[in-house]
């Protein structure tokens, strides 16, 4: 049985049309599914009754067959939540156009005449967020996102018009901080002036923020079979996770004038998101990479097998308790009730997160998600964190070449090989690499020595025997 239509405003009737107030840098499966869908729970609930124009700033040619569909598609939230299964589809209308900063030049500079649009988000990738001198004003456009927005800006100035608020969900630190500093960069370089310089700062508010869903996207294995469900064909249907977190690092004032926590969704308007970040860093992407090196020597693939194998859900349930939640700042019944929505997201069977994808340059991130909380755990109690150093002595094995692919900087692995040539020195070698770990790791004390004992018991042993025999507290 085919679907009977493709969805679009001809054959859904009665979605509302609402007035354009975001500007947003990219149209990708995230930002549909995180920042539109956010939309449209406030423009369902009538409070804000907006729509966001969505511009291309990377690729060239908007896609037409989103075009065909009005810019309509459905977000499936996939997951478990509560303890309860969550499967469900939404149509969203909250995109109300798309246009090209290429081909449709003179539109996109159009958008400064429009005092209805206030807010400007992006996520053009953590290379979107960069400085290229060589962009120029007369540029039609300039390549980079940061000098297309600066061109923009300039015009809104020029206009006499009010500023944005600006809030970046590109997933770098200080994301709307670092946005800004190339604006002025940019302003510098092209000579715009001090009056339009006073103009950002003062009519223009950039705000940090971080971003947490996870977007597998268009689910493509299943895609017949879900629009046979829906009883349409979609083309831009995008799956997530029901679990949403937006962090926004700004004024008060956002609370009223985006009242995406009114809508009942889970966005903290913060002066500082620091232990947000420390708390999405340390319990999330954390035992993400501490599961890794275990969970590969362990013949296991994804996130999910981890969650049902005994010995490895043991292990991430017991760091999470042990040695991470009590080396961070928050209150704890926060800390806790965030952990308990963590590893009930790691056991989404909707998901395939696989481990092999979470290894990309394992090294650099245990040195920001793990290492931290290492150094504290041993300063605070005078003992190094078992767990967490277990997971660091099955990241070096793996790194030393063997079972596990490895996934990192060629310079990286060069220097792992170069080290393992000499068994009696490798620890040492690794661990002194300032670069990667910020200080030389010898100098704590006890580290190269239980590094090795580990390693060597792994290598002896296996991974599960070092790791059984570590939950025995032995």
């Amino acid at each position: 049985m085919k679907t009977s239509f493709k969805l679009s405003r001809k054959t859904v009737s009665g979605l509302p049309i609402h007035p354009e107030r975001v500007i947003q840098f990219g149209t990708g499966n995230f930002m549909r599914a995180f920042v539109d869908w956010q939309l449209q729970q406030m423009n369902d609930r009538g409070l804000f009754a907006g729509s966001a124009v969505g511009v291309q700033a990377v690729s060239e040619q908007p896609d037409p067959e989103f075009a065909a569909q009005d810019y309509l598609y459905t977000v499936l939230l996939r997951g478990i939540q509560g303890g309860e299964t969550v499967d469900t589809g939404e149509i969203v209308s909250s995109v109300s156009r798309v246009i090209s900063a290429y081909t449709d030049y003179e539109q996109f500079l159009a958008l400064a005449e429009d005092e209805r649009l206030e807010f400007i988000t992006s996520n053009t990738t953590e290379a979107g967020i960069v400085y290229r001198p060589e962009d120029r004003l007369e540029d039609a456009p300039p390549a980079g996102f940061p000098a297309k927005l600066t061109v923009l800006l300039h015009r809104r100035y020029r206009l006499g018009r009010k500023g944005f608020t600006v809030i970046p969900c590109e997933l770098i630190d200080r994301n709307g901080e670092k946005l800004l500093e190339i604006v002025k960069l940019h302003a510098a370089d092209w000579e715009l002036g001090e009056g339009f310089l006073r103009w950002l700062d003062e009519e223009n508010t950039f705000c940090c923020s971080l971003v947490d869903r996870i977007v597998p996207g268009y689910p493509r294995e299943q895609a017949e079979e879900l629009e046979q469900n829906l009883g349409y064909k979609d083309e831009f249907m995008v799956a997530a996770e029901p679990f949403l977190l937006w962090v926004i690092e700004g004024p008060d004032r956002l609370r009223q004038t985006l009242p995406l926590a009114e809508a009942g969704l889970n966005v903290v308007v913060t002066s500082d998101m620091t232990p947000y970040r420390e708390r999405k860093v340390h319990l999330l992407n954390g035992p993400h990479t501490a599961m890794v090196p275990l969970g590969l020597l362990a013949g296991l693939e994804t996130v999910e097998e981890v969650m049902h194998d005994a010995d490895l859900s043991a292990f991430v349930l017991e760091l999470v308790e042990r040695e991470l939640i009590p080396m961070l700042d928050l209150p704890e019944p926060e800390l806790r009730a965030y952990s308990e929505a963590v590893l009930e997201r790691f056991r989404n069977p909707f998901i395939r997160h696989e481990l092999r994808s979470i290894s990309l340059n394992s090294i650099s991130k245990f040195k920001a998600r793990l290492l931290p909380l290492l150094r504290r755990y041993a300063a605070e109690r005078g003992e190094l964190p078992p767990l967490i150093t277990l997971a660091f002595a099955a990241l070096l094995h793996s790194y030393r070449g063997g079972k596990v692919r490895r996934q990192d900087e060629a310079q990286t692995l060069e220097l792992f090989d170069r080290a393992a040539g000499d068994p009696s020195t490798f620890t040492a070698t690794v661990l002194r690499q300032q670069e990667w770990w910020g200080s030389d790791l010898n100098e704590l004390p006890g580290l190269a020595d239980s590094l090795n004992a580990r390693m060597d018991e792994i290598g002896r042993s296996g991974v599960r025997s070092a790791l059984r025999r570590i939950l025995r507290g032995e």
